[in-house]
């Protein structure tokens, strides 16, 4: 196995042994870009679709669906 696992999470050292230090940087930079396109991408998901079908897993939502029917 090419990363040790310590204490159950693995550290970006190691993962920069493996990948470059450089690559990792350039990673880290675009986590927030990816984390802000990733909830667009669910709030269009969720706007697109059927959008009382994903919502009737949310509990405070859901619990506003009860009545209809």
């Amino acid at each position: 196995m090419l990363l040790k696992r310590h204490g159950g999470h693995i550290s970006a050292e190691m993962i920069a042994k493996v990948v470059g230090t450089k690559y990792v940087s350039i990673a880290k930079t675009w986590i927030p870009t990816l984390a802000v396109w990733g909830s667009v991408g669910g709030v269009a998901l969720v706007h697109f679709t059927d959008w009382r079908m994903i919502l009737d897993y949310v509990p405070y939502i859901s619990g506003k669906f009860n009545n209809d029917k």
